[in-house]
């Protein structure tokens, strides 16, 4: 009996070593991943030859080892205990809110951390106003001027990108190109190579320089920025996953962080769940939902590396094993809405 264990450990070691000498974007890489496991597909996302210093940057969220209780941080709603549903879709509940089927791009940019966090900040303030307020906030602002969230494109933290939410707000702004609400995005997509709407944007791999905070609007934005700021009435974490999905349920999306790993590259569809390839970094993201397909129970999740990405830019992934970390904690925020008018 006592052999078995050591066959098992033996087989991973030598899938380990096998697939460790693959290149993360070669199809014998993707062929491996779907020869070892049902539970997801893997495909082409990216050219063969992206580089792997850019993709490794995609995953730019640090870890936020603050042992202190942040004074700024609330505490997250309780509900009456009530048996959660199988499945749930905040797009479907909420679908007056297009925000909730948006996918953003980051582009050649670390910036997930601020892409996740306004993402849910925008979709809240919809769900929150009952679809009065559609305000797309602005992941240039949020990660340009935050001065203690990072780096800009070299990464931040998702925890304090609330807390700057909260002390000073951000303003409007919508995706690269755009020219809508006050700071726009002005990093641009990249062309993965794998379809044909991108063609003219710069490979993946060029190198974006870091931004600059500029307190001012666009020229042809009517309100003056000090005026388009909006802040958060309260932020809070939470790490009970009944809890987060009673939030998730009542309030919309909340965002989190896991370790991405180079097969998760690859992902297409199905419920992702590790399979191989070496550590690439801590990615955030934005959950809308949850459920259940075989038995097996995944969180609904957006990405931000575009809609060509994985299932049109949505993905599923083991929920309740806290998988790569993705349960650690969750971040989430509630805003100050004027009651409607009759």
């Amino acid at each position: 009996m006592k052999i078995i264990p050591t066959l098992v450990s033996l087989a991973l070691a030598i899938a380990a070593v096998t697939s460790h000498r693959m290149h993360p974007l070669s199809d014998e890489f993707i062929d491996f991943i779907n020869s070892k496991q049902t539970l997801w597909r893997a495909g082409r996302n990216f050219h063969r030859h992206t580089p792997l210093k850019y993709l490794k940057r995609l995953a730019g969220t640090i870890k936020d080892n603050a042992t202190f209780i942040d004074r700024y941080a609330g505490k997250p709603p309780l509900y009456k205990h009530t048996k959660p549903p199988r499945d749930f879709d905040a797009r479907s509940k909420w679908n007056h809110c297009r925000s909730l089927n948006e996918i953003r791009d980051q582009g050649a940019c670390g910036s997930c951390w601020a892409v996740a966090a306004v993402s849910t900040m925008t979709d809240r303030l919809c769900i929150q106003s009952k679809g009065r307020e559609k305000v797309h906030f602005s992941e240039l602002d949020l990660m340009s001027c935050c001065m203690f969230c990072g780096n800009p494109c070299n990464g931040g933290a998702l925890e304090k990108a609330w807390r700057y939410g909260r002390l000073k707000g951000i303003v409007s702004g919508g995706e690269y190109n755009s020219h809508e609400g006050c700071k726009p995005y002005t990093i641009p997509p990249c062309e993965h190579g794998n379809k044909t709407h991108y063609n003219g944007m710069p490979p993946c791999g060029h190198t974006i320089p870091n931004t600059v905070c500029k307190q001012e609007c666009e020229p042809s934005y009517k309100k003056k920025y000090n005026a388009d700021r909006r802040k958060l009435y309260t932020y809070y974490k939470n790490t009970k996953i009944m809890e987060i999905m009673s939030d998730i349920q009542n309030n919309g999306p909340v965002s989190t962080a896991f370790f991405v790993h180079e097969d998760f590259l690859n992902y297409k569809s199905g419920i992702y769940s590790y399979v191989s390839g070496a550590a690439i970094g801590l990615h955030s993201v934005k959950l809308l939902g949850w459920g259940e397909e075989g038995g097996v129970k995944y969180w609904l999740a957006a990405n931000s590396w575009n809609s060509d990405w994985g299932d049109r830019g949505f993905f599923k992934i083991i929920r309740g094993k806290n998988h790569l970390g993705i349960e650690d904690v969750m971040y989430a925020g509630l805003f100050k809405v004027k009651p409607k008018r009759h």
